[in-house]
């Protein structure tokens, strides 16, 4: 699975990239370090504004976004989900697995971009994101329940 960068390490690209580093973009890092999976913009929102009641919902979404634009959070985009966000992971290029069952995420360091030849004429490519969805091992031996369906019958 993937290991996501530490607090302090969120802090620190933070400053480097030239972004002031406030108490709220402390506790986003320390939010996004400690959560276990994806959070969506609401559930961050929610979670500042706990600890920042008049904090808005754009504020945090501009946020979310600017630190995807640095690298300290990667953003995916689920059919079912929609955008999701959590903190970038490892130190070196690579992409993901993502089980679109329970989220977890598994890096692969096989990237795709050296088998596609060259693109149109003219055109310059500037980045790229590759993401494999499906279902890992533990979530296929063991299968939600369906919706509506009871647990066990007595």
């Amino acid at each position: 699975m993937s290991e996501s960068i530490t607090t302090e390490e969120m802090l620190r690209k933070m400053s480097t990239g030239g972004l002031r580093v406030t108490e709220q973009r402390k506790s986003l890092a320390q939010l996004f370090a400690e959560a276990q999976g994806y959070l969506t913009p609401k559930d961050v929102y929610e979670s500042m504004r706990q600890k920042y009641p008049g904090v808005s919902f754009d504020t945090v979404y501009r946020n979310l976004r600017i630190l995807s634009e640095m690298g300290v959070l990667e953003q995916f985009y689920f059919l079912e989900g929609g955008l999701k966000f959590k903190a970038n992971c490892q130190h070196h290029h690579h992409h993901h697995l993502i089980c679109t069952q329970c989220e977890k995420t598994f890096s692969m360091d096989f990237c795709p971009m050296g088998h596609l030849g060259e693109g149109p004429e003219g055109f310059q490519i500037s980045g790229h994101r590759f993401e494999i969805y499906g279902t890992c091992k533990e979530c296929r031996e063991n299968p939600a329940p369906e919706e509506g369906e009871q647990g066990q019958h007595d």
